[in-house]
């Protein structure tokens, strides 16, 4: 099936509802040391909605993605420039504590990377860092809740002293994105959040993303045009570092305003 036949058998509202910008990028701009990834970059990216950036490798989409909780500061070298703003607030301001940060802006990786730690522990770590729960029975219901989000608990709830990695790779990922709704962020970020997972798994985590998006913002990095299809509402496509054209998911799926996405899309490159 087609991107567009499956944008059309979604669902999808024909016009999306006006929403609040959660995030927001103003000129962007991301050296590596004198190599220069991301050029210029203006993308809002609205609440309570998933946005799916997408493009070939090595495009500048999960630098983009790093920006949004300054991951790319762990990145010796490594310079952004512009504004990003959460909310409002400028994220690369000298005095915000990007630790508080990364609990509101929480991340979930290409490949599950559960703690050593047991299911339970998993999921407590943030809001035991954070002191975001008082006591043990506050602390049960956090971790019962995300797992609950997540669509694990079901699975987990008689194994919760078991090691996370003792499930399986679709459930480590389900884990690790109870892990990041613990610390109740505003927004997730996904990097290719399926890729290591078979299509049984995939489905579920989509499901769970569609589920997740009327309490969050997600911003997901996906290979997949299919996928983006599927879980989106919003598509950027990026190319060589440049932000080449961004709008709702239908319109760039089957109306884009720029070649290259067009091409893109129809697999001439990528």
């Amino acid at each position: 099936m087609s991107v567009a036949e499956q944008l059309e058998n979604s669902g999808q509202p024909e016009k999306a509802v006006e929403r609040k910008s959660k995030v927001i990028g103003k000129d962007i701009t991301v050296h590596y040391g004198e190599k220069q990834a991301l050029f210029d970059v203006n993308l809002a990216i609205p609440e309570h909605q998933v946005t799916a950036l997408i493009g070939p490798s090595g495009c500048g989409k999960s630098t983009f993605l790093r920006c949004i909780n300054r991951m790319n500061d762990v990145i010796d070298g490594c310079r952004v420039g512009g504004e990003l703003t959460v909310d409002g607030v400028d994220i690369y301001r000298s005095n915000i504590d990007v630790v508080e940060l990364r609990a509101r802006v929480g991340m979930v990786f290409q490949k599950p990377n559960p703690f050593p730690k047991s299911i339970y522990d998993n999921i407590a770590y943030g809001p035991r860092i954070h002191g975001q729960a008082s006591g043990r029975g506050e602390m049960d219901e956090v971790v019962e809740t995300s797992l609950r989000r997540a669509g694990l608990w079901d699975e987990a709830k008689d194994r919760l002293e078991e090691p996370g990695t003792s499930l399986s790779g679709g459930q480590q990922q389900r884990l690790c994105i109870a892990r990041a709704i613990a610390v109740n962020p505003d927004v997730i970020l996904m990097d290719e959040p399926c890729s290591a997972l078979d299509p049984i798994a995939t489905a579920r985590i989509e499901e769970l993303i569609d589920e997740l998006r009327e309490r969050f913002t997600i911003v997901i990095v996906t290979h997949s045009m299919q996928q983006a299809a599927r879980v989106s509402q919003r598509t950027a496509f990026f190319h060589l570092g440049v932000l080449v054209d961004e709008g709702e998911t239908d319109q760039i799926f089957t109306n884009p305003k720029d070649e290259r996405t067009q091409d893109y899309i129809t697999g001439r490159f990528g």
